[in-house]
């Protein structure tokens, strides 16, 4: 007979239980630790990137808090049915404990009717239901549902602090590494989480961690395509060399390529207004169309006019 492990994947099995092993600020700490002591939390919305540490945090809660929970991923379930069959047949039925708590994952996805009616319910059974919304962007949730929780930005860790975990990780896992290679598989993926560590199993199969060309390449594409749009060839040429590295690389996220342009956008144009509004276009742009290579080929042709010389 095959004995199932608990977990075979690390970003679960290495889940912070407990409020002492969640990496966050001191007040935010205090906060959270005050709801455990007290078996009891406000209706919570915890927003902040992908890979941050919010559903960390939601289920936390819910481990440390004597309560019923229903967990929803609300980008496969967000009309307004789900609402008010699903979430409302949770809220207003009869519970093993005090309190029941209802998180709603990816929060933002839920349409306008279905946020609308959860207003509602957020009132209706606030006596024995607390929801926790979690969302990577909060101006997408409605201002009724943002006054009736208490918001929290939830902000990564470190880098250090991050090194540390996977450290702490690989110690666990009895994984062979070099410190080198942890440095630049956080490298690669900060402020991303979930991603680092889901590098860090895929790298490790075989019990020592061995970076490959990928990773490599994921922690210096940003700097590298800086360097091609600030290089001293002809506008046409640093097009042609953006667009081929992009290609021969087989670079498909960009989404730190966007923050990159944005943070240097004072150094690199000679009006950082209009490239900052371009940079803001196309990163809205992103979420919604199918070849993300065109899109930010597109974004480097109205950048490379503004570059300054």
């Amino acid at each position: 007979m095959i004995t199932r492990q608990a977990n075979t994947l690390w970003v679960e099995a290495h889940r912070p239980s407990s409020i002492d092993n969640y990496i966050c600020t001191t007040l935010m700490h205090n906060t959270i630790q005050s709801y455990i002591d007290k078996q009891d939390i406000p209706h919570l919305l915890l927003y902040g990137g992908a890979g941050c540490g919010k559903t960390t945090l939601a289920k936390l809660l819910i481990k440390n808090i004597e309560c019923d929970y229903i967990y929803i991923n609300a980008s496969d379930e967000n009309n307004v049915d789900t609402v008010r069959e699903k979430i409302k047949s949770a809220a207003s039925s009869v519970g093993f404990n005090p309190l029941k708590i209802i998180i709603l994952d990816e929060a933002e996805y839920l349409t306008p009717n279905a946020q609308a009616a959860l207003r509602n319910l957020m009132e209706t059974f606030s006596m024995t239901t607390r929801f926790i919304l979690t969302c990577n962007y909060v101006e997408k949730i409605i201002d009724p549902i943002q006054s009736r929780c208490q918001l929290f930005n939830i902000n990564p860790p470190s880098k250090a602090d991050v090194a540390k975990h996977l450290i702490k990780i690989f110690k666990e896992e009895s994984i062979v590494h070099d410190n080198a290679d942890i440095v630049t598989l956080v490298n690669s993926s900060y402020p991303d989480i979930r991603r680092i560590i889901n590098s860090a199993q895929r790298l490790s199969d075989g019990g020592i961690l061995k970076l490959d060309d990928i990773s490599l390449i994921e922690t210096n594409y940003t700097s590298k395509i800086i360097d091609l749009l600030k290089s001293k060839i002809s506008i046409k040429d640093r097009f042609k060399s953006i667009r081929k590295y992009i290609a021969d690389n087989q670079i498909k996220d960009f989404q730190y390529l966007f923050r990159a342009l944005y943070d240097d956008a004072d150094i690199l144009f000679e009006d950082s207004e209009v490239s900052i509004l371009d940079i803001a276009e196309y990163q809205y742009k992103a979420s919604f169309v199918v070849d993300q290579e065109i899109n930010i080929m597109a974004l480097i042709v109205k950048l490379l006019v503004n570059i300054k010389e």
